[in-house]
């Protein structure tokens, strides 16, 4: 109300009248006329489901006279094939035992033999001594809605679609990965004679190519080359450089065998090839092995491109690392100095070559923390006496107990004088 005296705002006044023709107009409408224009289906059947009442919103859905439905018609003559075995084996047992019955969905038949799907809601009237009388229905259009779920369902099934294809690409990429990783890796090694190996190679992503590599292959009668190493970087540039890193040190331990000879050529090829791009460096460790077959030890000579140290493991307990000190990462320096290292393996002893996937893998719960070159000291010490076949399968129990710990790809190589003389057998290669 506006204050005595005062005008009341245009707005309040010209919304009265529009508000009391509204409800003026509510108050005409007959209930008959409510029924029969009202924006959904009613009809009443006899408990038999003979339509007795129908509204004229559901009429002109299904195309149908009213002459020809009420009397002539059950509820069930007006849905499909479908509806009516649903409505006979579900809708309506459920509404005799309930007494009503909410939001079935259900499909219509219409005049010209289209559907409609609708959402059908009954209940039974009751007379006075609770006999049932007459069955009261509410027939909703559901078009909508179906073409709603219609249109969720299509979207799923192409996101179903585009996940297996996605998953099925996934899987041919991961094929060929593994068919190019296995590329990069000796197929077989070769038997030394007096001397037992066993490699492994762990692959962190299976979508991933990996960089680490490794190689042992005859350069005479008497001698042996082996090297172990690590590219940077992961993909196919990475591979790149892993293949002209294993050729390379094919290739230049074959014109001089000497280690430090080696990786000085290495350190040249990758330092020219990629200067003044994307660079690219490696850490490697190369080496010569010469069994004697007088005393059956093996001399070891090598030389390490910052690569981790390798593990000498003595039959008798004694372990520790072979230091190679002043090795630079291979390529990154026009010039780098190698130094070279030696040692000698007898019965029982073992030398034991990894990449830093082992040695960085995280632990803890909170994979907060490094295994580190410690831990891997005191596992080897464990296991000084085991052969390489025995240490390298208890590595690779190692990698697998550390789970997603491990997140870089890791790379083994473990060459050792057996106890006993025995027949020489070729070299345990383990991959995953």
């Amino acid at each position: 109300m506006s204050p005595t005296g005062e005008t009341p705002e245009p707005s309040e006044a010209q919304d009265a009248p529009s508000t009391d023709a509204a409800f003026s107009a509510l108050l005409e409408d007959s209930v008959e006329d409510l029924y029969e224009s009202a924006p959904c289906g009613y009809l009443s059947t006899l408990m038999d489901g003979t339509v007795a009442k129908i509204n004229a919103t559901l009429l002109g859905w299904l195309g149908l006279e009213r002459r020809d439905v009420v009397g002539h018609k059950r509820f069930a003559d007006l849905l499909t094939v479908g509806g009516k075995l649903y409505h006979e084996t579900h809708f309506a047992p459920m509404l005799q035992m309930k007494g009503e019955i909410n939001g079935i969905a259900l499909e219509m038949r219409k005049a010209d033999g289209g559907r409609i799907p609708v959402l059908v809601s009954s209940v039974v009237k009751h007379g006075s001594e609770g006999e049932p009388l007459l069955i009261r229905t509410t027939v909703f259009d559901a078009s909508d809605r179906r073409a709603y779920e219609e249109e969720l369902l299509r979207r799923k099934q192409e996101a179903e679609r585009a996940h297996r294809q996605a998953e099925a690409d996934r899987a041919r990429l991961q094929e060929a990965l593994a068919a190019l990783q296995q590329s990069l890796l000796p197929a077989t090694l070769p038997t030394v004679p007096g001397v037992e190996t066993a490699t492994y190679y762990h692959t962190a992503a299976p979508d991933r190519l990996g960089g680490d590599f490794y190689d042992l292959f005859a350069l005479d009668g008497a001698r042996w080359a082996f090297f172990l190493g690590d590219v940077c970087g992961k993909g196919p540039r990475a591979a790149a450089v892993t293949s002209l890193t294993r050729y390379t040190l094919r290739a230049a331990a074959l014109h001089d065998p000497d280690p430090v000879t080696a990786l000085t050529t290495l350190n040249t090829v990758l330092h020219e090839r990629y200067t003044g791009g994307d660079p690219r460096y490696c850490t490697a460790i190369f080496g010569i092995l010469t069994p004697d077959p007088d005393t059956g030890r093996v001399a070891v000579t090598l030389a390490s491109g910052g690569h981790p140290p390798a593990l000498v493991v003595r039959g008798d307990g004694g372990t520790d690392f072979l230091p190679t000190p002043g090795g630079l990462l291979v390529g990154v320096l026009p010039h780098a100095s190698f130094t070279p290292a030696t040692t000698t393996l007898g019965p029982g002893d073992t030398l034991l070559l990894y990449t830093d996937g082992l040695t960085e893998a995280r632990t803890g719960p909170d994979r907060a923390e490094l295994y580190g070159d410690r831990a891997l000291l005191d596992f080897v010490v464990a296991r000084a006496g085991a052969s390489p076949r025995e240490m390298v399968g208890a590595l690779t129990d190692l990698l697998e107990s550390l789970g997603d710990g491990v997140d870089d790809d890791t790379a083994l190589l473990c060459v050792g004088v057996p106890r006993t003389p025995a027949s020489p057998r070729p070299a345990t290669d383990h991959r995953r």
